[in-house]
């Protein structure tokens, strides 16, 4: 639709008088019925500090909108903190929340006709959520993110919420006291902003960024900072001016586009979660996009940023190193990006490049030289073999060796897996296997943060493989390969794995193999019953009814 043809299905014609009726009761004035009307979609929340400073970007938003006359119309969207729930049952609403997200923001675009959206998100799945809804809707839309937290500082060092998680392991393990691990409890985690190392929120900010959805800069600033509010305000500026040019978002999320994501995610070390939701996006978007497309990326991208979980940085440090627009002007130097994509600025990648530095400081090494990077090639590897015939996802950076093959350790959920880390119970060598913890099975995909946790605290995050059909946190890291496809309750190999089962998981040679005769798979694929539902009511049973394979996004459309 051009321009005000949304917003004058409510305000033309004498049987819209109603209509206008209604609109002069928010504040409509009779000069403002000509005006574009911008939704604002608002994910403030004080459930987690990745929302809370929220309300006050949308309120900046509010403001810009209005000088670059234009109609803003606020409405609010939901939130899960994946930080409070790791490892409890509600750690199950999680991924559930990033479809809620996209529903809702998709249902009051639609049904109030807006002209376009200017959505704002914080937590992990309010990104994703946000970006499906806008690949949907396809109308003038921009992508605000809420702003990375600042390092917690103890004893000299950076923390963030993951360092408690490994604390937890230590203090099991015997290395620290409970006194350091309160300590690091209440210094974990300083004040507003989505959790701070290259974690699930700041990759999918950074991914949204490179797709060409948010300005440039805007996905590593901290949430405090005053630059975060005013790029908020040139961001519902922007928008006034992609409503005014007619440019919508399948113009800028194409095919190269989401290469161009996936190159950053590699080159930035970013979350296994960014497989999951750049397919689910693309999904929405209609741009053909598989599993595999990550791999062969990942082959020809370095990693050049030296970032938390298994690096020593975190976002506000890469921000101030150069931030994405330097990233992406390295890989553009080098021909592993399409400088010819267009972005929401109404410039092309290139142009938004062009007096970005080449190359990075010396005085810094948060950003790699490209002639010395962490890693030749890409940390996300997509595995396959009789165990994820569909695929599986490993992470695969601070190993030294990708490889083990071992004993399988079976358990049906994740708090069965975290009492025998935490009895001392999990040995060097040992795969622990995490079943019935996929889209379906869990149902909503958990993430696994506790037990790899653990396993980096006791110090057994190289000798111990992890493999499962959830899901894993941005922060973490090992010998650990997740969203096992299919998954277990579904009919999935993972589900007939036996303790003590001889399992090798190799990313050398990107296999994931369960190393038992074929005759003996047949006769326990004879023998399985598909599982009961966990839940036959409410969200969690419509979801487990709905959603798709975690290879193709965990879509439920």
């Amino acid at each position: 639709m051009s321009r005000n043809q949304r917003s004058q299905i409510v305000t033309k014609g004498i049987q819209r008088a109603p209509n206008r009726a209604m609109l002069r009761a928010t504040g409509f004035k009779e000069q403002d019925f000509d005006k574009p009307i911008i939704g604002i979609a608002n994910s403030y929340s004080t459930i987690t500090p990745c929302n809370m400073g929220i309300n006050l970007l949308a309120e900046r938003a509010i403001k810009a909108i209005q000088i670059a006359n234009g109609m803003p119309q606020v409405f609010g969207t939901i939130t899960i903190s994946d930080g409070i729930s790791m490892g409890t049952e509600g750690m199950k609403y999680s991924l559930v929340s990033r479809e809620v997200i996209a529903d809702s923001i998709e249902t009051v675009v639609n049904g109030q006709s807006m002209d376009g959206v200017l959505a704002i998100g914080g937590c992990d799945k309010n990104m994703p959520g946000c970006m499906i809804a806008i690949a949907r809707l396809n109308v003038p839309a921009i992508f605000v993110y809420g702003g990375t937290i600042k390092p917690g500082h103890y004893n000299g060092r950076d923390l963030t919420i993951v360092s408690v998680f490994e604390a937890v392991g230590e203090y099991t393990a015997q290395k620290i006291d409970k006194q350091e691990l309160l300590e690091v409890e209440k210094h974990a985690c300083p004040g507003a902003g989505s959790c701070g190392g290259m974690y699930t929120a700041n990759t999918m900010s950074s991914a949204i960024e490179a797709l060409g959805m948010s300005l440039p800069y805007s996905s590593t600033m901290a949430a405090e900072d005053k630059e975060k509010a005013d790029n908020t305000a040139e961001s519902g500026k922007i928008l006034l001016q992609a409503v005014d040019k007619k440019l919508l978002p399948r113009q800028i999320m194409t095919r190269k586009a989401f290469e161009n994501a996936i190159a950053v995610v590699m080159a930035i070390g970013g979350s296994t979660n960014a497989v999951l939701h750049l397919l689910a996006i693309a999904h929405a978007a209609d741009v053909p996009l598989t599993i595999d497309d990550f791999e062969e990326i990942r082959n020809r991208v370095p990693v050049i940023c030296d970032l938390k979980p298994s690096g020593r940085y975190v976002a506000t440090d890469l921000h101030q190193a150069g931030g994405i627009p330097l990233v992406m002007k390295m890989l553009l130097n080098h021909g592993l990006l399409h400088g010819d994509c267009l972005t929401i600025t109404g410039k092309t990648v290139s142009e938004n490049l062009l007096n970005v530095p080449n190359e990075p400081s010396l005085s810094q090494d948060v950003i790699r030289q490209w002639d010395n990077p962490l890693y030749k090639s890409g940390h996300l590897a997509i595995l396959k073999g009789n165990l994820a015939t569909e695929g599986a996802v490993a992470k695969i950076t601070g190993l030294k060796n990708p490889k083990i093959t071992g004993p399988a350790r079976v358990f049906e959920s994740e708090e069965a897996c975290m009492e025998a880390i935490l009895a001392r119970h999990i040995h060097a060598g040992d795969v622990l296997v995490i079943r019935n913890e996929g889209p379906k099975g869990g149902p909503g995909m958990r993430e696994m943060l506790s037990p790899t946790s653990a396993l980096i605290g006791e110090g057994l995050g190289e000798s111990v493989g992890l493999i499962t059909d959830g899901r894993f946190s941005g922060g973490t890291y090992g010998m650990v390969v997740g969203h096992v496809a299919p998954e277990a309750a579904v009919g999935g190999l993972i589900g007939l794995v036996q303790e003590g089962d001889s399992i090798t998981i190799d990313a050398h040679q990107k296999l994931l193999q369960l190393n038992v005769a074929e005759s003996e798979i047949e006769a326990r694929r004879k023998a399985w019953k598909p599982p009961q539902p966990r839940y036959t009511r409410g969200v969690l049973s419509k979801y487990a009814q709905l959603v798709s394979s975690a290879s193709i996004g965990a879509v439920t459309d």
